[in-house]
């Protein structure tokens, strides 16, 4: 059976929002990344004035039809979310038995309590939100922001959220929930492709922890609780209930901005009407403890606007989400895994490509008055003083590889790109105007984070 939904991307808003409102997705378009959620729409984001509708940071992936209907390409927003299409029976990842190193919880913070009976969704929330952070995403290039959840993992501020959520943002504001104060966030690194990301709070100490539990225990018909920032307001996380409807579900989640899209396995399905904002905010089991991290969801309805809620949810097994953490605290890059400041390359990809922002990433200058037959990445345009813009790139070009790789979308740029770093030089292969291929090598700036 296949879904199509919407990612639950940040709430995301427009110049003009506040940041407790929106999210900051646009800015990945400056950043080295062909493919960020151009101001995702979805589910666990909070759909802001300018940006997509969606859950969590996003509007739901396309906010994608129900199971009778034709899928709907998912999207994110800034209450960032991920829309879902195509739901299949897979299993993605293994199981892990909690953090190492740095995330290992401390005797100077807190864990929250789990119980050895089951509890209420109000007892669940009163033991689970100190656990929990609101994440504001800024993107400074195109003056949005975008607002998501997080889980915290370590007392010193280590904080889990999904990549949608902070995506593209230029800087990261998180209030704790558990003490109320907020703090200044850095990107530890992250996974677009299983959209998971570490950031780390500046200056935090004795902060509670979230009560991890084993994903691999969850069974379908099992309570859960899915907790977040939903319509990216602050505040007391909301409450939503259900049950888990299936296991190791693949879903295609995609931005409501933009066309970017990314699959995503092994995913919990639950019908807890999650809702723009909870990206990034953890599903609950009956006991108190966190098996699931909302990424994604979708409805019946073709566009939901910024109020609507799921009636089909996904959450990544906190087993696989911990997987990639440990990867990225340990700071192990991988294909899929960066550590660190993003690398930024400047160039706005072209309509006609798999996803149309993504500064470096690519980033969002608008859809390109022209194409041309020739196979790559079409530019749209290039930000002034970016390094694509320094080699002579310009709208109407076609960029066919990066780095010696050859890339047909700006999802391919992104993932060339994951390995380097700012001040990285590299090769990029591109076909000009006239019809004239040509290869130079550029160095990298530092970007928003993808």
């Amino acid at each position: 059976m296949s879904h199509t939904f919407g990612e639950e991307n940040p709430e995301q808003a427009g110049p003009a929002q506040t940041p407790a409102g929106g999210q900051a997705q646009g800015a990945q378009a400056a950043q080295g990344h062909a493919y960020g959620y151009p101001n995702p729409q979805g589910y666990p984001a909070d759909p802001g004035a300018a940006g997509g509708s969606g859950y969590a940071g996003g509007a739901w992936y396309a906010g994608g039809p129900g199971y009778g209907e034709p899928p709907v390409p998912p999207r994110r927003s800034r209450k960032r979310g991920l829309i879902a299409t195509g739901a299949v029976a897979l299993l993605a990842g293994g199981a892990l038995g909690g953090l190492i190193g740095s995330m290992n919880h401390t005797a100077a913070g807190t864990v929250t309590a789990a119980s050895r009976t089951a509890l209420s969704a109000s007892q669940i929330a009163s033991r689970v939100d100190p656990g929990l952070v609101d994440v504001v995403s800024t993107d400074g290039d195109q003056g949005a922001t975008s607002a998501g959840t997080g889980i915290v993992l370590s007392s010193n501020g280590e904080v889990l959220t999904n990549n949608h959520v902070i995506d593209g943002a230029t800087s990261i504001k998180v209030t704790d929930i558990g003490n109320g104060k907020t703090y200044t966030a850095t990107v530890v690194g992250y996974d677009a492709s299983h959209d998971v990301a570490v950031i780390q709070l500046q200056d935090a100490s004795g902060l509670t922890t979230a009560n991890l539990g084993d994903s691999s225990t969850v069974h379908a018909g099992d309570n859960v609780t899915a907790l977040g920032n939903a319509g990216g307001k602050g505040g007391t996380p909301s409450v939503a209930s259900g049950t888990v409807t299936a296991l190791n579900q693949s879903i295609t989640a995609s931005d409501e901005l933009s066309s970017a899209s990314e699959q995503l396995t092994g995913l919990i399905e639950t019908n807890a009407p999650i809702q723009p904002g909870d990206s990034g905010g953890p599903l609950v089991n009956a006991y108190g403890q966190v098996i699931g991290m909302d990424t994604a969801a979708g409805s019946n309805s073709p566009v939901p606007d910024q109020s609507s809620t799921a009636t089909q949810a996904y959450a990544i097994p906190i087993d696989n989400a911990l997987s990639i953490a440990r990867q990225i605290e340990s700071g192990t890059t991988t294909a899929d895994i960066h550590i660190g400041a993003t690398a930024f390359l400047g160039v706005e990809i072209g309509s006609s490509s798999s996803s149309s922002n993504g500064l470096g990433g690519t980033g969002g200058f608008g859809d390109p008055s022209g194409q041309t037959g020739t196979t790559g990445v079409p530019v749209a345009g290039t930000l002034s003083g970016s390094p694509a813009a320094n080699l002579g790139l310009s709208q109407g070009d076609t960029i066919t590889a990066i780095a010696g790789q050859s890339v047909s979308s700006a999802a391919d740029i992104a993932h060339a790109l994951v390995k380097y770093h700012p001040g990285d030089s590299i090769s990029i292969t591109w076909v000009d105007q006239s019809g004239q291929s040509q290869t130079a090598n550029l160095t990298l700036t530092t970007g928003p984070a993808a």
